[in-house]
């Protein structure tokens, strides 16, 4: 049985759509950063995503908000 602590405990965020069609988009880790995984959110919907050993960094591209362990994040600019 693979051992799945560090990935349990790894960083959390959640992200929130503001607008139908927004984008999130998962991109690895590594020498070569590519995307690897992408989901499409409709207006208040909601998804719970995770940095792991694969997952580097992940982007967003429509108005939503980023509801992180370090604070909210609004990707609209005021």
């Amino acid at each position: 049985m693979d051992d799945y602590s560090s990935v349990v405990q790894a960083e959390y965020i959640a992200i929130k759509a503001l607008e139908n069609g927004v984008t999130i988009i998962g991109l690895t880790r590594g020498k070569d950063t590519r995307f690897h995984h992408t989901e499409k959110l409709d207006k208040g919907e909601v998804m719970i995503a995770q940095f792991t050993e694969n997952t580097s960094a992940i982007k967003v591209r429509g108005k939503a908000e980023i509801y992180t362990r370090h604070g909210v994040i609004n990707t609209i600019s005021e």
